[in-house]
């Protein structure tokens, strides 16, 4: 590199000539979820973002090649909670000629299918029905119970038309399609005590099931409770029973070992360990560190933990989810699998002695691997990382901790520009653009990131920041968002775009921030109370807490800013003077929004709010809504069109020249 470098071009920062367009991002962007064993097979889900953005379901087959379960436009992704939740589950049924029988959730109509992959002519069959209530029934974390003739699951039911309006219960649907037509056939197991569930696991020798429940207003993060009831022989549940957790305490996955045992993930020491009940009721810590062995539960049917049949439990741990291990109990000692991942995902599965797990790290994107516990060996067996364009085009990522007001930590990632044919002038120094995550409770991984390369390696350097209230560093950090959201999310942004700027790293006349979702929010709170920015990218954002509350948005986080903001009788004013949408007139720099227009967690409603309040007022900004978009953007076509508008932003406020042709985005004021 250093002999490149001596023969590297001098060109302004922004105005480097990259192989990495926004195309290239859009083809790379997501990655695998929710893998599982089907008997020796592996099977995952990916995104197809040429396919409007459809999740295809993937099997390897014993002979290594990946094939699609389901031709498009089946879409196996489910809507529960509006982030969704496991899709699918499988039964391989051992020594039937017909082979697995799979059951989906289609993202279409929401409805369980019954599926033969292996029966020629075989077509999906539905196994539930549809509803014209409000957002209709939807269908989450399922597992199919052959013996039973069912697959249990979590049951979302709209009762009205208010995004409010739903119940969710853990349920039996049966697998002869009696379902499909009559919503009575549908057996209900849990009791509707709480507003939200997780999937049930049954016990080894079937006597008992464990699930997870929480109300408003409370998030799972907050706390949990962990359910344990005895299942009757006619397969009701009996004697539902709070087995751990509480208000304060956070239970994130439960499931059992072979030998009986009920596992789960537990913060009650402000850190997320592996607790093993005991007989009398009590559990103890089985690896107790001051790490995550789990992490915020977003999305139903998450796995960061998985029992193998010798006693041993895989388990994703570290700060974040850094390293995949294999714990033994009764030591508390853990063996981390070796290779090049820095990241895993929580969706763990086993098959005998083998663990598959999704893994990244800064060179290579999301990808399924498979450890070998015997051998320890780990190798990638499918959704491989194949490099698009020379890797020396890659961010070479630092991690930072900076300081912020009352000298609190704050953790992020930073990438400089980096491009291994150019530099820049030596009187010159970089613009930055801070990414600010989404949640906010959750974190930015530190993996390869096309759309982050897209900007480096034209010069444009980027800033990822896990502000207070992030997850992966215990739950005190996490919980120094609790009634500072705009605040505390703003100031740690700040503060390490400041210090960049401090030190020399950065140019503090030409610094940006960007972010979507709660991202977004940080984002156009920072350009209403902060002169930090020169401009900023607002995608699906939340800009109104007023109406956010629980009138715009959907049932899953309708109380959510009852922490993040507090309670709305208490300080109604605290809503008023957040949201940027209500202080418009505070902005004057330069910004660009990017909205999907079939959104119901951040609808468009939010973004027409602020642009109003911004109608000739002088301040040059663009508005692009996106159809057939959600929340979180999808297809490949939109993805483009954002990168593109992004960079341009950047092009006109920073005085850049992108070299490539990039479109010009049309500013109004």
């Amino acid at each position: 590199m250093g002999e490149m470098n001596d023969m590297a071009q001098t060109k302004p920062y922004g105005s480097w000539l990259s192989p990495i367009d926004a195309a290239l991002a859009a083809a790379h962007d997501g990655g695998p979820a929710f893998v599982g064993f089907v008997g020796d097979e592996a099977w995952w889900t990916e995104p197809r973002p040429t396919e409007a953005g459809r999740r295809a379901l993937v099997r390897r087959r014993a002979g290594g090649q990946e094939e699609s379960v389901l031709p498009a436009p089946w879409n196996v992704r489910n809507r529960v909670i509006e982030y969704g939740g496991r899709p699918w589950a499988a039964d391989a049924r051992p020594g039937d000629p017909r082979g697995p029988l799979l059951v989906f959730a289609d993202y279409a109509d929401q409805r369980l299918y019954a599926y033969e992959p292996d029966v020629p002519e075989a077509e999906p069959r539905p196994l539930t029905p549809v509803s014209g209530v409000g957002g209709g029934l939807r269908w989450a974390d399922p597992r199919v119970h052959l013996d039973r003739g069912e697959v249990w699951c979590v049951l979302e039911e709209f009762t009205g038309e208010e995004p409010t309006d739903v119940r969710r219960v853990v349920a039996a649907v049966p697998l002869d399609g009696s379902a499909a037509e009559d919503r009575a056939a549908v057996r209900e197991l849990s009791d509707g005590r709480h507003g939200f569930v997780t999937g049930p696991r049954l016990s080894p020798d079937g006597a008992k099931a464990a699930w997870l429940g929480w109300d408003h207003p409370r998030m799972p993060w907050d706390g949990t409770e962990l359910m344990v009831a005895d299942v009757r022989a006619d397969g009701t549940f009996d004697g539902a029973r709070v087995f751990a957790g509480g208000p304060e305490e956070s239970i994130v996955q439960a499931d059992w070992a072979p030998d009986g045992r009920l596992l789960f993930v537990s913060d009650r020491t402000g850190w997320w360990n592996l607790y093993r009940a005991a007989p009398d009721g009590t559990a103890v810590a089985l690896c107790p560190r001051e790490e995550e062995f789990g992490g915020p539960l977003w999305q139903l049917g998450l796995s960061w933990f998985a029992p193998l049949d010798s006693g041993l439990i895989a388990v994703v741990h570290g700060t974040g989810a850094t390293a995949l291990g294999i714990l033994d109990p009764e030591t508390g000692e853990v063996v981390d699998a070796a290779g090049p991942w820095s990241e895993w995902s929580a969706s763990l599965a086993v098959s005998g002695t083998r663990v598959a797990g999704i893994a990244a790290s800064p060179r290579s994107a999301y990808e399924v691997v498979e450890l070998d516990t015997r051998t320890g060996r780990a190798r990638v067996i499918g959704a491989a990382h194949d490099d698009p364009v020379d890797p020396t085009y890659y961010p070479e990522p630092q991690i930072r901790t900076f300081l912020g007001p009352a000298g609190r930590e704050i953790h992020a990632h930073i990438y400089p520009p980096h491009h291994p044919g150019h530099i820049a002038p030596g009187d010159e120094l970089p613009p930055y653009v801070v990414w600010a995550h989404g949640g906010p409770t959750s974190r930015a991984p530190l993996v390869l990131d096309l759309a982050i390369a897209y900007f480096t390696s034209r010069g444009i350097g980027v800033a990822e920041v896990n502000y207070g209230g992030s997850t992966g560093y215990g739950r005190a950090y996490r919980n120094r968002l609790r009634e500072q959201w705009g605040v505390v999310d703003v100031e740690d942004c700040a503060s390490v775009a400041l210090a960049l700027a401090d030190e020399g790293t950065a140019d503090r006349a030409r610094l940006a921030i960007r972010g979507g979702s709660a991202g977004g929010w940080t984002t156009a709170a920072s350009l209403t109370t902060t002169d930090v920015y020169a401009c900023g990218t607002i995608l699906y954002p939340i800009l109104d807490l007023g109406s956010w509350r629980g009138v715009d948005t959907h049932d899953f986080e309708s109380r959510y800013l009852e922490t993040l903001v507090g309670p709305y009788a208490e300080v109604p004013g605290r809503y008023e003077e957040r949201s940027p949408a209500r202080h418009a007139d505070r902005i004057t720099a330069p910004f660009l929004l990017l909205q999907g227009l079939d959104d119901v967690i951040c609808p468009p409603a939010q973004c027409e709010r602020l642009l109003e309040r911004m109608e000739r007022r002088g301040v040059p900004h663009a508005y692009i809504a996106f159809e057939g978009e959600g929340h979180g953007f999808r297809r490949a076509d939109t993805v483009i069109r954002v990168l593109e508008a992004e960079l341009s932003l950047y092009a006109q406020v920073f005085r850049l020249e992108p070299a490539g042709g990039t479109p010009t985005l049309e500013l109004a004021k």
